[in-house]
């Protein structure tokens, strides 16, 4: 498996849709296959748009885990096998995959990486990461003037903790964002949460005698999940499950983000 700080690069001549794909949870009574499926067929017809995966593909329940064996709709193998089976439809659209939680569970009761197979029978297993991935998304002619040819620095990865308040997932995203020195946008998942936030750090300049406040761009993705289960049975609240539009320009540097 590749290095979690190995980059993945791309390069794009006109501006970038992209979505953020995460909690789909195959297997689990509440997901959502009609509107998976819509997803892939509309995301197949647009030429510029680009997903990244950020972890819990799978419902992927175990004997030790919070999820209960016994309410899966089909066993964890044939999760895997349907989502390859899925993702083969889309694979040229897959920018990056990283790892949840529901599938860190197989790699701590037997030795397996889900998504890891998934990617290898793809045959994408090099834009797999482990816990995170980083992309540089180039714009345009990267030889020229860098803010009519942006650069995105991007970062991935599914997230921890619990789910129950919104602004804990917030304070984790953030924090996390500004460990990042040069991030323009981090996208996570987990919290079944759709959330936007713009936060900015300061960043010193010595070369031009400047201390600048840089923005940068956090969005917590949405769930592919009815309201029901587990989450009504631990009393968290249900949330939007529209799926957020990320847009990045070519001719200047700007990230737009919509619902």
């Amino acid at each position: 498996m590749q290095s979690d700080f190995l980059p993945i690069s791309y390069h794009f001549d006109d501006d970038l849709t992209l979505y953020a794909i995460s909690d789909l949870h195959i297997g689990s009574p509440e997901h959502q296959e009609g509107r998976w499926k819509e997803f892939r067929a509309k995301l197949a017809s647009e030429p510029n748009s680009r997903i990244v995966i950020v972890g819990d593909m799978i419902n992927n329940a175990t004997r030790s885990s919070v999820s209960n064996v016994f309410e899966e709709t089909v066993r964890p193998r044939e999760q895997k096998r349907l989502l390859a089976e899925q993702l083969s439809e889309i694979r040229d659209k897959i920018l990056c995959v990283t790892g949840g939680n529901h599938e860190a569970r197989a790699g701590k009761d037997a030795d397996d990486a889900p998504l890891y197979d998934v990617c290898a029978k793809l045959d994408i297993e090099d834009i797999y990461r482990d816990n995170a991935a980083f992309l540089f998304l180039r714009m345009g002619d990267n030889r020229t003037n860098g803010n009519r040819n942006p650069t995105y620095s991007v970062c991935c990865t599914h997230s921890t903790g619990g789910g129950i308040y919104t602004g804990a997932a917030v304070n984790r995203n953030e924090r996390f964002g500004m460990m990042i020195d040069g991030l323009d946008v981090l996208i996570t998942g987990h919290v079944h949460k759709g959330i936007l936030t713009k936060p900015q750090k300061l960043v010193i300049n010595p070369q031009h005698n400047k201390v600048l406040a840089k923005d940068f761009t956090v969005v917590s993705a949405t769930p592919w999940m009815d309201y029901g289960g587990y989450a009504l049975r631990k009393m968290l609240t249900p949330a939007s499950t529209t799926l957020q539009t990320i847009t990045f320009k070519r001719k200047e540097k700007r990230v737009e983000v919509t619902w």
